[in-house]
């Protein structure tokens, strides 16, 4: 039965489990959190990304015991909304936008959420590549093309105040998906972005980048956004997002960043680590960006699990997508949405010889469970 009780151990795949709980009404209990770790229980972004989803509920219930070593969660009426929270400084944004990206076409009124923190982490995508590649994926798969990401202040480092706005409709239906073509890179587009730090670091890393990316096409254009006084926030710090897009409409991404306030503990006491070079940034996020290419598929590795879930979630039809190599976190996705919603997927791997490299591609198929937003108001 649907209200059947699900239960899971560890940390791991912590955002997966609530986001899938949510959607399909089923309450979970997460047991053995950290529990032979020096600091046991739920950290604090773990605790805040719970406190979100509060916020964006109403009715749920959810339960931690004294050591936070065991969470019961029983999800109530997706409420949506116009809402802020304030995120850890543990993890950036991009924590706590993926899941919101999930859940929120399935609201009961139109989502507009004010995220403040990190911009952009060292664990996670920056708000750039949400806003770039993530967001364009949305408007291609969901009925509805009024999905926005707006970034108000930047936030860079431990003492980062960054503020980004997301708003997303609701909708009642899923269309199913058909992403089997991905086409070839017709142009690479990009933000090079300075938080209280010299402009001249953002042309720096859009050189290191160019010198790369010109070598393969020349469609080859990236911003600078030189960010300074109410729209910075107090930590200095750069970075670099770059976003291809094919001729099918099919987008990859890659971002590296510098965080200069991020301190790492040694014997000595607490001591700020050396930021990267902008030119290093540059060439490593181009790299990045030719490896995520040839990796192949018609979504960034990033953003497999949304389209996954769009699939899953669709009309009683048939849905496919071509995808590059899945990663850990989509495996494990894939178990989940087997355990919430009883889908499962057709795979077909072959192998493909491109300019003397082989990779791997995988076509994934299912059939919709027909979820429909019983939560939308009735207009």
């Amino acid at each position: 039965p649907r209200s059947k009780l699900l239960t899971f151990e560890g940390c791991n795949y912590f955002r997966q489990r609530l986001v899938l709980a949510t959607l399909s009404s089923r309450p979970v209990r997460i047991a053995r959190v950290r529990e032979d770790a020096d600091e046991p229980g739920l950290r604090e972004f773990e605790a805040g990304f719970i406190r979100l989803l509060d916020k964006l509920t109403n009715g749920s219930r959810i339960e931690v015991n004294e050591t936070g070593t065991s969470v019961f969660y029983h999800p109530g009426l997706l409420a949506g909304g116009k809402l802020e929270h304030d995120c850890s400084c543990q993890r950036s944004i991009g924590y706590f936008l993926e899941p919101l990206m999930m859940l929120a076409p399935f609201a009961k009124c139109s989502v507009c959420v004010t995220l403040r923190g990190l911009t952009s982490g060292p664990e996670d995508p920056s708000v750039d590549y949400y806003r770039m590649c993530v967001l364009p994926l949305l408007k291609k798969l969901l009925p509805v093309g009024e999905v926005e990401l707006k970034i108000h202040r930047r936030g860079v480092g431990r003492d980062g105040c960054g503020e980004v706005v997301f708003s997303c409709p609701v909708v009642r239906k899923m269309r199913p998906v058909q992403m089997t073509e991905e086409g070839k890179v017709r142009r690479v587009r990009g933000v090079a972005y300075t938080v209280r730090a010299n402009p001249s670091m953002a042309n720096r890393m859009v050189d290191s980048a160019r010198s790369v990316l010109n070598k393969f096409l020349p469609d080859v254009y990236i911003y600078t956004d030189i960010v300074r006084g109410a729209e910075a926030g107090k930590s200095p710090g750069y970075g670099l997002t770059l976003v291809s897009e094919s001729t099918e409409g099919m987008m990859h991404a890659a971002d590296g960043s510098s965080h200069s306030k991020q301190f790492s503990v040694s014997t000595s006491g607490v001591v700020p680590p050396t930021p990267m070079l902008p030119e290093d940034i540059g060439r490593q996020t181009a790299l990045l960006l030719i490896e995520e290419i040839v990796r192949g598929g018609c979504t960034d590795s990033g953003c497999q699990v949304i389209a996954l879930l769009f699939m899953a979630l669709g009309q009683k039809d048939v849905s496919k997508i071509q995808l590059g190599e899945l990663t850990p976190y989509t495996v494990q996705f894939l178990r989940h949405l087997r355990d919430f919603f009883q889908v499962t997927y057709k795979v077909d791997c072959r192998e493909e010889l491109l300019d003397s490299v082989t990779r791997q591609v995988i076509t994934l198929s299912c059939v919709g469970v027909g979820f429909s937003n019983f939560s939308r108001g009735i207009l």
